[in-house]
């Protein structure tokens, strides 16, 4: 076994820096593989974009989240925390609200009678998503823009009045930028997820949301031996005089053997100095956006959809997500519970605006949307801001990927913005904790091989005074 093998499977110490899912994923595989693990999290509580809070008197998830069928890296960690049996699937509805009327699109039958399109859309909006669900190539997607994409599927008439609402309520203007691999890769994530064609859809949910799911995670991790540290910012992180890797507090610092970061880009390189030019223009590079949702409590259900696609134009949020059509109001002790997200720059002035201002716009949309809504079926409000959420998948983005074997020794980043060929969610962050974990050994010998160019680059540098003699020809 050659050093840099031997150096990869040694038992190490790592630093975990955030505790979203991709952090404990990250924390439980690496535990796994014989390494010890501290985890660090600036909140107070693990979790990230995937944890639960208290609304009105009741505890659900802070941002909607469902599990797929073919979610097999998630399912797979409910295995492990023994939580399948939990697991409740449920066939969901799709609504659109398009020319002031909420219509259902469940169904091939509701899709064939859908108003907006004619016969001749219809047929091209099917056969879209049937021919996307079967695209492998989709490095080749990326440097196709999807607007030119989905034009020359679907039709001017279907992109303008389909496709175009859709990506401005997930994109914004952003969508211009943005590859056709973004489509390509949520119509196969949701087409993968459907037992026949356009017909029907099982989504999952665990008893008890992700309050429960990350309970029993947390509990894994710390039997596991996992450190865990909660409302521990971490200030920066710099090489140790002896190579390894500190991580520095506001009162305190620590040292560990290695450290892998799965904060969002941005932060990555204002935390990380010792990152070379190079690596920090792709790690500032990464277009980012965010996400403004709030969380209504009902004590009706709006509609019987899961979700309720918006294409008519003035509406604050995305859609309506009503996640009691899924999930079962005992869970919620016999209430509705609606999400209404709104996608935006990390720098839109929505996360400016106070919780008072947010809620009048949503609420008096929502009432627009439903005129037999009033405000006395509001029992509870609450609003979740994130200016970093998902990196937009703008052309040629693979190409500009930040490393996330960095040219620090020991420093290693791994974020949603590593997602190349899916969309973020918890199935596709599991994967890539997977992923990493078991390219390690590989990582190392990259790692290693960044080291001794720089020690190379190092020692050309060097002044004649610091050459020995037996080197000058």
């Amino acid at each position: 076994m050659n050093a840099d093998a031997h150096n990869a499977s040694t038992p190490k110490h790592w630093a975990v820096i955030g505790g979203g899912v991709l952090g404990m994923t990250l924390a439980l595989r690496l535990t796994q593989q014989g390494h010890k693990v501290t985890l660090l999290e600036s909140r107070a509580n693990l979790g990230g974009l995937a944890d639960a809070w208290k609304i009105g008197d009741v505890t659900w998830d802070r941002h909607y989240h469902v599990t797929l069928m073919s979610d097999l890296h998630a399912r797979e960690v409910l295995r492990e925390l023994d939580l399948e049996d939990q697991m409740q699937w449920v066939e969901t509805k799709t609504g659109f609200f398009t020319d002031g009327q909420l219509h259902s699109m469940s169904n091939t039958l509701e899709f064939l009678k859908f108003p907006p399109l004619r016969m001749i859309d219809k047929v091209r909006l099917g056969g879209t998503i049937f021919y996307a669900a079967r695209v492998k190539n989709w490095k080749r997607l990326e440097n196709i823009s999807v607007g030119d994409w989905l034009t020359k599927l679907s039709g001017r008439r279907t992109f303008e009045k389909m496709w175009l609402p859709l990506l401005r309520c997930k994109l914004g203007e952003c969508w211009r930028e943005t590859s056709a691999a973004f489509i390509w890769a949520t119509i196969a994530r949701m087409y993968a997820a459907r037992r026949t064609g356009l017909k029907k859809e099982m989504f999952g949910y665990c008893r008890g949301g992700y309050a429960q799911i990350l309970d029993r995670f947390t509990k894994k991790l710390q039997q596991l031996g996992v450190e865990i540290h909660c409302d521990a910012a971490v200030k920066s992180v710099r090489t140790a005089f002896d190579g390894r890797q500190t991580v520095h507090f506001a009162d305190h610092d620590r040292v560990f053997d290695r450290v892998v970061s799965t904060l969002p880009t941005p932060v990555m390189s204002r935390i990380c100095p010792e990152l070379n030019a190079t690596e920090k223009q792709l790690f500032d590079g990464v277009r980012y956006h965010g996400i403004v949702c709030m969380s209504v409590l009902l004590s009706k259900s709006l509609s019987p959809y899961y979700v309720t696609n918006i294409t008519d134009p003035g509406y604050p949020f995305t859609a309506v997500i009503e996640m009691t059509s899924l999930v079962d109001k005992a869970e919620l002790d016999g209430n509705a519970l609606v999400y209404l997200p709104r996608y935006v720059a990390p720098n839109d002035e929505l996360f400016e605006r106070t919780d008072a201002e947010i809620e009048h716009e949503f609420l008096s949309g929502l009432q627009r949307m439903h005129p037999t809504l009033s405000l006395a079926d509001v029992k509870a409000v609450r609003i979740s801001r994130v200016r970093h959420v998902f990196a937009l998948p703008t052309l040629g983005y693979s190409d500009r990927l930040p490393p996330t074997v960095t040219s620090v020794s020991g420093l290693y980043s791994l974020n949603s913005s590593h997602i190349v060929n899916g969309t973020l969610n918890v199935n596709e962050t599991i994967k890539l904790a997977n992923d990493f974990v078991v390219s390690l050994p590989r990582l190392q010998d990259a790692a290693s091989a960044c080291a001794s160019v720089k020690t190379t680059i190092a020692s050309s540098r060097m002044t004649n005074d610091q050459v020995p003699m037996t080197s000058i020809r």
